[in-house]
């Protein structure tokens, strides 16, 4: 009986040569399961093919209150009067759909239309061509004609055009009681960047057939003038070139000569803050690369909702004095 149950025990244990080589296998096993686990990785949502449309960028809004030392001066007659220069997005729309109309319901303030279709920002010559009595209706010589209240070759350049919107225009700028005038803002697309003028002239800062000459000349005249105006800059929106092939091609990347929409806005934002008169980015920040096509009716033009938002944004700084990012 005895020498039976040593032989079952002997048979119950464990080889420990075995049970040192089990483990080692199993371990090994672990370790290769992991390494394919590993080279196969795990499922990327990243498509090569697939071209993202949209990105976030700050938009770069930059407001800058006017000093209360300045208004010495004004007339308070405790109303809100806002004059408003530009181009189409001006003069596209008349009636309670125009952005002067539009303002106005979402201020309350008495807003002016002072844009003339067409107009740029920088002007065609670098000083005055008799021949080219168009570049009367370009931001340089429109403060000009404000500030020495001398309408008188405005006049005669609007009396040329048979859109009768030009002489109205004049006539409402002639009209103007400038030291009620609460806030000027320039409302501008991008026609200067489509008609090719030269972004800038390192060499003359106020160079009138550069845009940023032509804003800078144009701000600081009014500032002579009239120093207890507000001045706010409302940058270009998006907008698409077209090509000989009457291809759309994208603003924000197409260099036409003197580089693209984004360059045209950094330049912008630098002659506005340099002047010390707030600038509401409406390229990042309102009409966009995402969004356009909700609010432009082409290439450049602006359809109501268009209209209605970039008023939006200006209503914005003159109810509150900041605006929103969008």
């Amino acid at each position: 009986m005895e020498n039976r149950s040593n032989k079952q025990g002997k048979k119950a244990r464990l080889n420990p040569h075995l049970l040192l080589l089990a483990i080692i296998l199993a371990l090994a096993a672990i370790s290769i399961i992991r390494l394919a686990l590993w080279n196969r990785g795990t499922k990327s949502d990243y498509d090569p093919d697939n071209l993202a449309e949209g990105f976030d960028i700050e938009a770069l809004d930059t407001i800058i209150p006017l000093s209360e030392t300045l208004l010495e001066g004004q007339k308070d007659d405790g109303v809100t009067t806002i004059l408003c220069l530009g181009n189409n997005i001006l003069t596209d729309k008349t009636g309670p759909q125009s952005f002067a109309s539009l303002l106005a319901a979402e201020t309350g303030a008495t807003v002016y239309n002072g844009g003339f279709p067409e107009s740029t920002i920088g002007t065609r010559y670098s000083s005055y061509n008799e021949s080219y009595p168009k570049d009367n209706f370009n931001l340089p010589y429109i403060a000009k004609s404000i500030c020495s209240k001398d309408f008188s070759r405005l006049e005669a350049a609007a009396a040329a055009e048979q859109n009768p919107q030009y002489s109205e225009t004049v006539e409402t700028l002639k009209s103007l009681d400038y030291q009620a005038i609460d806030i000027i803002a320039f409302v501008y697309d991008a026609a200067d960047y489509l008609a090719r003028i030269p972004s800038d002239n390192p060499n003359d800062p106020h160079e009138l057939s550069a845009y940023t000459g032509g804003l800078r000349t144009a701000i600081e005249e009014i500032q002579d003038a009239y120093p207890y105006i507000r001045i706010v800059v409302m940058s270009h929106t998006f907008a698409q070139a077209v090509d000989e092939n009457g291809n759309y091609q994208n603003g924000g990347s197409t260099d036409l000569g003197h580089g693209a929409l984004p360059h045209y806005l950094l330049k912008e934002v630098d002659v506005s803050i340099s002047c010390g008169v707030s600038i509401i980015d409406n390229f990042y920040g309102t009409i966009n690369e995402d969004n356009y096509r909700d609010y432009m009716e082409d290439y450049i033009h602006l359809n109501d909702a268009g209209r209605k938002l970039m008023a939006d944004r200006l209503a914005e700084l003159v109810n509150t004095g900041h605006t929103s990012r969008r």
